[in-house]
């Protein structure tokens, strides 16, 4: 078994990190400025975030990386730097969970482009899957475990990042969440049901839902996934609180024992990985890792936890995961022929 079954295989909840962003923010990123220049220019800043997270119970920590497309970094003149900066973000990640002596998985982010696709948008597929996969290519040569691909609003977009990733490896298990924060739906209208097929046909490893506007909206994303029977673990990763303005700032104000209530009842609804978003602290995991721990595992619903049958959902996966990366190699070797 590969480390991320390994985790799969235990019984019971699995932690995840709360928000990066928010604690740069606290360590004196200015607004504007791009967060992944921090691994370069603050690692051990970034690092002792990482390193707190593990303190609080985190199994699945990640790299510090969500704006780290050429997309992203376009926006600041740092296109140039995919590799550099998402692979360091990487070895720094890797160099804590060993230095943390503990079972803890390096989950490599991807966040959105910030783009639409055409045709609503300007940004190609094909220049979409690119990209990705540049990113995914410089998070994996860094070693991260697993790649997490977060705050999506469109499938398509998501699946130009899965296809991304699979040109660059066809077995690292891939996670994917969309932010369903407009009535229920994402921005670009994608149900929670309809991410939780389609995504899991396309071979993600884990899907769920990250960020939005609070914990009562991705609670019903969980509820709604869990509803239709679900092939692959759930995974709920929630702002703390909804968002509110000050003085030209979001502010966040679920506590800690806030949280620590959200994660029992996702997990009760049926996400097997919880973890936070925005507004969130190591303070926050740390109350929601020991709400859960000990929780009564007859309290979830049964997709919640290891299965018999588990091993074969996962070789699904794998096979579904090459299937994938044939695909992807095949169409970059197409483009590249045209």
């Amino acid at each position: 078994m590969n480390k991320w079954q390994t985790l799969l295989a235990q019984p019971g909840p699995l932690m995840a990190d709360g928000a990066m962003g928010t604690q740069l923010f606290a360590a004196g990123l200015q607004f504007g400025d791009p967060p992944e220049t921090w691994n370069v220019l603050h690692p051990d800043v970034v690092r002792g975030i990482q390193r707190r997270y593990i303190e609080a119970g985190a199994q699945i920590v990640l790299t510090n990386t969500f704006g780290g497309s050429r997309f992203r970094l376009a926006m600041h003149n740092l296109q140039g730097r995919v590799a550099e900066l998402n692979r360091t973000a990487a070895i720094l990640l890797r160099a804590e969970v060993e230095a943390s002596g503990r079972d803890v998985l390096a989950a490599g982010d991807i966040g959105p482009s910030g783009d639409i696709l055409a045709p609503l948008g300007t940004l190609e597929y094909a220049d979409a899957v690119a990209g990705f996969a540049e990113q995914a290519g410089a998070l994996i040569a860094g070693g991260v475990d697993v790649i997490w691909i977060e705050t999506m609003s469109s499938l398509e977009e998501v699946q130009a990042a899965l296809e991304g990733v699979r040109r660059v490896s066809a077995e690292i298990p891939v996670i994917t969440t969309l932010s369903f924060d407009t009535h229920g739906r994402t921005m670009m209208g994608v149900t929670p049901e309809q991410a939780l097929r389609e995504l899991t046909e396309r071979g993600a490893a884990a899907v769920g839902a990250n960020c939005g506007n609070g914990t009562d909206e991705l609670l019903a994303a969980i509820q709604k996934m869990q509803a239709i029977g679900p092939r692959v673990p759930l995974v709920a990763k929630s702002n703390a609180g909804m968002p509110e303005l000050v003085g030209g700032k979001a502010v966040y104000r679920a506590t800690p024992d806030v949280m620590a209530g959200y994660a029992l009842d996702v997990y009760r609804a049926g996400a097997r990985i919880i973890g936070a978003c925005c507004g969130s602290s190591p303070d926050h995991i740390r109350a929601m890792t020991e709400a859960l721990r000990g929780v009564d595992l007859s309290a979830a619903p049964a997709a919640a936890h290891p299965a018999p049958e588990a091993a074969a959902r996962t070789a699904s996966a794998d096979r579904a995961a090459r299937r994938a990366a044939r695909a992807a190699r095949e169409a970059g070797e197409a483009e590249a022929q045209a």
